[in-house]
């Protein structure tokens, strides 16, 4: 998939999981005053979907777009169950997947809550330092939950 392309959009059904062979992707909601607020990002190796709307069948609230050009492996419900159902080690790992995801979530959570700017940018680079390479600022501002200004100023700070 080329940069800018959507995978999912708000409204859809999420009716794939997309692994991330090559390149990345993010998600991301748009609120009432059209701001955006980054959700995550998946680089290589990564998966990404909307996990509630590919369960349950309902539409989706989040968009999914190619952040850097994209070769994509692409999961349809079906498949993967079939996968589940047939392959221990495939049901194993998505397991782990799936813990995984909800482990990044809560730490992402407390973060949001109870991390200062400096705090939160400094755990970002730490845990994932191909961000600051890969995405534009505006975005990981956008992640972190602060504006471009506030994130310009840490970066600086931090860089010093």
């Amino acid at each position: 998939m080329l940069k800018r392309q959507f995978l999912l959009q708000e409204g859809d059904v999420c009716r794939e999981l997309a692994f991330v062979e090559k390149g990345a992707l993010y998600s991301y909601t748009v609120d009432s005053k059209g701001n955006q607020h980054v959700i995550r990002f998946a680089f290589e190796g990564w998966w990404m979907a909307n996990l509630q709307s590919f369960f349950t069948g309902e539409p989706t609230t989040l968009n999914i777009e190619v952040l850097e050009d994209s070769e994509l492996l692409m999961l349809d419900r079906k498949n993967h169950e079939k996968l589940l159902d047939e392959i221990p080690a495939y049901e194993r790992y998505h397991r782990i997947i799936v813990q995984n995801a909800y482990v990044a979530l809560q730490q992402r959570a407390e973060n949001a809550l109870g991390l200062t700017a400096e705090e939160k940018y400094s755990r970002l680079i730490e845990q994932n330092p191909e961000f600051m390479n890969r995405v534009p600022l505006n975005l990981v501002a956008s992640y972190l939950g602060m504006s471009p200004e506030t994130l310009s100023r840490v970066h600086g700070q931090m860089s010093k």
